[in-house]
């Protein structure tokens, strides 16, 4: 009886923990994601009435002729530099990155989030059929949790000073002043671009350690024909990994690998001949591929942390319950349910749990 008493405790301690740090990083998340899009619709509201009332500059003709790209003499020199007075492609740039990309953004953000509530609020998560065993069952080695936390984390501290420095004139600047946005700015881009290539290795690591279970299948055809059985009917059948990790892993692999990193190298080692439209290309590319990464990084996170109970716990611990296995990854469970333990490894004790 005592035993039972001390376990149930345990585990109320143990989800109260985890209810914790689920809720303090979803606010820090999508706080952080959220407040700047919300300033930034008032920020260009604002600019465009101030616009409407500003007069026309006389000398606006003049800037428009520098502007078409004549060519003259200049005795600079450097990569980027050229005998043309005014870079046109710059601002061709800037209307891009504050004109669809920036508009664009938060509504796609936005939607992301409102189909993902709209599921929970719908159907829930889904729950496990049947009584807990008391049995685990190894999902993660110490190795892959590392990995995995590792470039979460570095993932997360990315994102959060990307959109921030992207956001943070139209949203910072009238909140903080200039100044204080001049001091954070250097900040968050020092930890963006230092972090951005230790970030590429542990993306890297990843897609190596991972690619021999992200092979797709017929079953995983299925899996994915069926959403993984998210929307009612049988759970469909999968192995170590099922067709929509498999979709995320892939998603790492072409957005986030291709697209995110690759321009992000381009764009902090920028001594290796970049040209300036080459720069201007990849500035724009990062930012549209990092919209879709972090956009689709919701759904991952929901999924892991809340729509699919227990599987948090297979990355904090490594273990999960046969139940859950037998559930979710029941040709993984057939192939190893040899393997079955009693009891958490973390609080095994030298006698079977009793239920």
């Amino acid at each position: 009886m005592a035993r039972r008493m001390i376990g149930k405790t345990s585990n109320n301690s143990l989800a109260r923990r985890k209810r914790i740090m689920i809720w303090s990083f979803v606010i820090i998340l999508v706080g952080s994601v959220a407040a700047p899009f919300a300033g930034h619709f008032l920020a260009d509201s604002q600019v465009v009435n101030a616009a409407a009332k500003e007069e026309t500059n006389p000398r606006a003709n003049y800037w428009r002729a520098v502007r078409d790209g004549d060519t003259g003499y200049t005795a600079a020199s450097g990569p980027y530099t050229t005998s043309v007075l005014i870079q046109n492609g710059g601002q061709n740039y800037r209307q891009l990155r504050n004109g669809p990309l920036a508009s664009l953004a938060p509504w796609f953000f936005a939607l992301i989030l409102l189909a993902i509530g709209a599921y929970h609020f719908l159907h829930g998560p889904q729950k496990l059929k049947g009584a807990q065993s008391g049995r685990v069952m190894e999902r993660w080695s110490f190795g892959e949790r590392v990995l995995h936390w590792y470039t979460a984390t570095l993932f997360i501290l990315l994102a959060i000073t990307g959109i921030s420095l992207f956001f943070g004139r139209a949203v910072l600047v009238p909140v903080i002043g200039l100044s204080a946005n001049a001091a954070y700015a250097s900040f968050a881009i020092a930890v963006h671009n230092y972090l951005g290539p230790f970030f590429i290795v542990g993306v890297i690591l990843e897609l190596v350690v991972w690619m021999r279970f992200n092979i797709f299948t017929n079953e995983d055809i299925n899996w994915l024909k069926r959403l993984g059985g998210m929307f009612g009917g049988p759970h469909p059948h999968a192995g170590r990994t099922n067709g929509g990790e498999k979709v995320w892993f892939w998603i790492i692999a072409t957005v986030g690998l291709v697209g995110v990193c690759v321009t992000g190298l381009i764009l902090d080692f920028p001594n290796f001949g970049q040209s300036r439209d080459t720069m201007q290309l990849s500035q724009l590319l990062h930012g549209v591929f990092s919209v879709i990464w972090i956009g689709v990084a919701f759904g991952h996170i929901y999924l892991g942390v809340l729509g699919t109970p227990g599987t948090l716990d297979g990355m904090v611990t490594g273990y999960v319950s046969e139940e859950w296995m037998k559930q979710h990854h029941d040709l993984w469970y057939e192939k190893h349910k040899g393997q079955v333990e009693v009891g958490r490894p973390a609080r095994r004790s030298t006698s079977p749990r009793t239920t």
